[in-house]
C-alpha cells in the first residue's frame, strides 16, 4: 500500500504543505494500528495493516521532503544521513522491543506503537510550524514544483533511482528476508546471533554516518557515495565466503559501515529539486521500496531453487551494478559546481 500511494502522498504535499500531511499521516498509522492491535481475525489484520500503509506513505514522502527542503546545501548530506539512519535504527530496534513485548501479550506491540505515534503526530503538527522552519514553499511560475518527467531528465536524479533501488535491495531486503535463514540453517548459528549482528551493523553504521554526511557536505556527494556503495559491495563478497559466524559478523560490520557512507546518496535529490516537489522526493522512495520488494521475493525463489549463498551471489553481482552508476553520476553539491547551479551538463 505504502508503494502504490507513493504519488499520491507526494501529490498531498505538494498541495497541503509537509507539516500538515507528516501530522495527519502519523495519525492515520497510529488509528490503523490500534485497530488492528484489536483485530479477530487474520483477514481483519491483514485489511487494517494495509489501510495504515496510506498514512505511512504520508509521513514518510513528507518527512523526507521536508528535511531535504530546510536543509541548507552545506547540511543536507548529513541530514541525510540522519534520517535515513533513523529508518534503519527503528526497523532494528523496533522487532527487538516489540519481541520483548510479546511477552506480555501478542497485541501489546500494536497498542504501544499506537500510543508513540500519537506522540509523534502532535509533536510534528506543534513543533514543525512554518515559523520554525521556514517560508512555505510557494509553487510560483518562476520557482514551481519540478514534474517527475522533467526530473528524469536530470541524470542525477535518474541514477539516484537505481541507487535506491539497488541500495534497498540489499540494506533492507536481503537483510531481513534470506540473512536470518543464512544464519540458521547455513552457518548452524543461534537465532540469537541475528539479533546481535545486526545490532553490530547498526552500530558500525552509526560510528560514520554523521561524519560521512559531512564528507559529503564539504567533499562533495559522489566520493562518498562511491565509497558507501563500495564498501557495501565488499561486505557481499565477505558474506559469500562467510563460512563460520566470525567471518559473517565481520561482513555485517562492513555492511553497516558501507550503510553510513551510502546513506548521504538522497541528498542528490535534494540538490536537485530542492525540496520543491513532493511528488518527485515520492517517486525517487518509491524506487527504494520496489528495491525492498523485488528483493526478497526474488531471492526466495533463489534460495528455494538453489541455496542461500547463491541468493547472496546473485545480489553481489545486481549490487555490482550500484559501483558502475556511482562512477558516472555526476556531481550535485553547488559548493562544487561553480556556477553551474542549474545542472545543464547534467540533463540526459
Amino acid at each position: 500500500m505504502r508503494f502504490i500511494s507513493g504519488l499520491f502522498a507526494g501529490k498531498l504535499v505538494d498541495r497541503f504543505g509537509e507539516r500538515l500531511v507528516l501530522g495527519v499521516g502519523l495519525f492515520m498509522v497510529s488509528i490503523f494500528t490500534l485497530i488492528s492491535g484489536l483485530a479477530q481475525t487474520y483477514e481483519q489484520l491483514l485489511i487494517f495493516r494495509t489501510a495504515g500503509g496510506l498514512g505511512s506513505s504520508m509521513f514518510s514522502v513528507s518527512a523526507g521532503a521536508l528535511i531535504l527542503r530546510v536543509a541548507s546545501d552545506n547540511q543536507r548530506g548529513q541530514a541525510q544521513s540522519l534520517y535515513n539512519g533513523g529508518f534503519i535504527a527503528g526497523g532494528v530496534a523496533g522487532p527487538a522491543f516489540g519481541g520483548a513485548l510479546i511477552a506480555i501479550s501478542a497485541r501489546a506491540p500494536f497498542f504501544i506503537y499506537s500510543g508513540l505515534l500519537i506522540v509523534a503526530g502532535i509533536v510534528s503538527l506543534i513543533f514543525l510550524h512554518e515559523s520554525r522552519l521556514g517560508a512555505k514553499v510557494e509553487q510560483s511560475k518562476e520557482e514551481r514544483a519540478l514534474t517527475i518527467k522533467e526530473a528524469l531528465a536530470i541524470k542525477p536524479y535518474l541514477y539516484s533511482l537505481f541507487l535506491a533501488f539497488l541500495g534497498s535491495w540489499i540494506l533492507f531486503g536481503m537483510r531481513s528476508s534470506i540473512l536470518p535463514l543464512f544464519v540458521v540453517e547455513d552457518l548452524k548459528a543461534s537465532p540469537s546471533l541475528v539479533g546481535l549482528s545486526f545490532t553490530v551493523a547498526l552500530i558500525a553504521q552509526g560510528s560514520v554516518m554523521v561524519r560521512a554526511g559531512k564528507h559529503s557536505d564539504k567533499n562533495g556527494r559522489k566520493p562518498v557515495i562511491l565509497t558507501g556503495f563500495s564498501i557495501v559491495m565488499a561486505s557481499l563478497g565477505i558474506l559469500f565466503i562467510a563460512n563460520n559466524v566470525t567471518v559473517y559478523l565481520i561482513a555485517m560490520i562492513v555492511m553497516g559501515l558501507g550503510a553510513g557512507f551510502a546513506a548521504s546518496a538522497g541528498a542528490i535529490v535534494g540538490d536537485v529539486i530542492k525540496g520543491k516537489s513532493g511528488k518527485v522526493y515520492a517517486f525517487w522512495q518509491m524506487a527504494g521500496d520496489a528495491g525492498m520488494m523485488v528483493g526478497p521475493v526474488l531471492l526466495g525463489f533463489i534460495s528455494d531453487a538453489f541455496s542461500y549463498r547463491t541468493a547472496i551471489g546473485v545480489s553481489a553481482a545486481v549490487f555490482s551494478l550500484s559501483i558502475i552508476v556511482a562512477l558516472k553520476i555526476p556531481e550535485t553539491n553547488s559548493a562544487h559546481l561553480g556556477d553551474s547551479r542549474k545542472h545543464p551538463i547534467n540533463e540526459v
